[in-house]
């Protein structure tokens, strides 16, 4: 191991950063929420990803010694040295180590729309165990060892470094895997024209177009990248525009919100925005709902 990286991760201890920031007015895209590195030796070490909360976030754990096992939907896996476990919270899930086992590793866990996007596309490319390149396990140490040390003390610092870690991911993912990369990209493709049309119809042949794939092709890729169909994809981001728009710029009425947010009909608007919300959107604007759903990373 020599003088790397991680042999310095490991000479430091074992060592758990909980990074907790202050929100600010600005959410960021990729926030860590917690690193450092451990050594495990009995069974009280259970995880259930259905379990931890409703707020989603990533674990990327890297296997130094010893192994751990993992129940991913229907299969199980033992998780071994110099393999790299990546899941997605809530899902159904459970990583554990059995009696008198030994499982030494360390991991990144982050949290943000962007993180989740990437990481639930290297998840639909892989599966949820990695076998990365040394260089990348070296760097995402580096990554872990700066936050222990202070890089998670400012929130743009800590988004950057997390932010880092999971472009190393996609490049030792996604590099070789041209093809994967390829449908990859136009997704993004897809998701920047959503995002500048909102107003406008988007059926889902129109989004295959975007994408240069067929419909049926196109459906399937978009719900391995994203975690969900196009349809369902686009009426998130009209909601989540719509409550902006209500919060934000008052002068408007709830009509031309609705108009703004891609809903023709503001009565289906309303129908549709109660069912998401538990409230119209008259009510909505009225009781400061946004404040509440924003900060549980919902919108």
């Amino acid at each position: 191991m020599g003088n790397s990286v991680l042999k310095r991760l490991i000479e430091n201890g074992p060592v758990m950063r909980t990074v907790s920031l202050p929100r600010g007015r600005h959410s960021l895209h990729t926030m860590p929420t917690s690193t450092g590195y451990e050594i495990r030796t009995d069974a009280s070490y259970d995880w259930d990803g259905r379990k931890r909360g409703q707020t989603p976030f990533t674990v990327m754990q890297y296997t130094i010694a010893g192994a751990g096992n993992l129940r991913y939907e229907n299969r199980t896996y033992r998780v071994r040295p110099g393999e790299t476990l990546l899941v997605l919270v809530p899902h159904n899930h459970r990583y554990w180590l059995e009696q008198d086992g030994r499982w030494e590793f360390f991991w990144i866990s982050m949290n943000g729309e962007e993180a989740l996007r990437i990481h639930q596309a290297i998840l639909s490319a892989t599966g949820p165990i990695l076998n990365l390149k040394p260089e990348t396990i070296e760097r995402l140490a580096d990554c872990s060892l700066r936050l222990i040390a202070g890089g998670a003390d400012q929130p743009g610092s800590a988004s950057a470094i997390a932010y880092e870690a999971a472009m190393l991911l996609y490049d030792d993912v996604f590099g070789s895997h041209p093809v994967v990369s390829q449908e990859y990209r136009a997704m993004q493709h897809v998701i920047n024209h959503i995002a500048a049309n909102l107003e406008h119809p988007l059926p889902v042949e129109t989004l295959a177009r975007v994408s240069g794939l067929s419909r049926a092709h196109f459906s399937r890729v978009f719900a391995a990248s994203e975690g969900m169909p196009p349809a369902e994809f686009v009426l998130q981001k009209r909601l989540q525009k719509a409550t902006k728009l209500l919060t934000k710029s008052a002068q408007l009425s709830v009509k031309e919100v609705s108009i703004m947010s891609g809903f023709e009909d503001p009565n289906y608007f309303a129908k549709v925005f109660r069912r998401h919300f538990g409230a119209s959107p008259t009510e909505f604007r009225t009781t400061g709902m946004y404040s509440s759903i924003a900060s549980k990373g919902q919108y």
